[in-house]
């Protein structure tokens, strides 16, 4: 019998030595709690982090232009996204932009523009459009530098030449389902056949 109460003794006294009476963190009464902010600071963060990713597709959105390009249609399959409709733009060409004035400025050498380089595409608004489909946007100049003070027909796209010797702008790629891709495919056909 003694055995045992030394036994229930020790054992209450360990109890005693590790465990606490009061935990802390529960916020008893005369206990100190973490501040409020150690919470909301962390959750306030992530919260902008979330909304920081459509800021700009937003901000575009809601202060941008629209602009109608001229489009050749691509038909690439990508075996993990699916299907894409991939654009080709007139303005894509270096044939096309090697017309314009500026050109000669962004590429040092003639013929020769390396991999990587960035410039700016100017664009004016058609004076008119054929049929009910709206007319493309005409290229009328080329710069290295972002252009200041555009008038209110006009815009500027900024482009880089790609390794395949294209120029991209960071439109040409739109992943969507196959019979959405095949009726956007048929449209962009009409109406190059119609001449717009």
């Amino acid at each position: 019998m003694e055995k045992n109460q030394a036994f229930a003794d020790i054992k209450d006294q360990v109890a005693q030595e590790t465990i606490p009476q009061r935990l802390p963190h529960l916020g008893q009464q005369g206990e100190k709690r973490l501040p409020g902010w150690r919470l909301w600071l962390p959750l306030a963060f992530q919260g902008l982090l979330m909304l920081s990713v459509p800021a700009q597709p937003a901000y575009t959105y809601l202060t941008g232009k629209t602009v109608v390009l001229q489009t050749r249609p691509v038909d690439p399959y990508d075996p993990l996204r699916g299907y894409s409709q991939t654009l080709s733009y007139d303005i894509s060409s270096r044939e096309t932009l090697q017309q314009l004035p500026g050109w000669k400025e962004v590429a040092k050498h003639p013929g020769d523009l390396q991999s990587g380089t960035s410039f700016y595409v100017i664009l004016e608004k058609p004076a008119g459009s054929k049929a009910d489909a709206p007319a493309a946007w005409v290229p009328v100049a080329v710069s290295g530098d972002r252009p200041e003070n555009l008038s209110g027909d006009r815009v500027a796209l900024k482009g880089y030449t790609s390794k395949d010797g294209w120029v991209k702008y960071g439109l040409e790629s739109y992943y969507m389902p196959e019979d959405q891709r095949i009726q956007v495919n048929r449209e962009i056909s009409a109406l190059r056949y119609l001449g717009c």
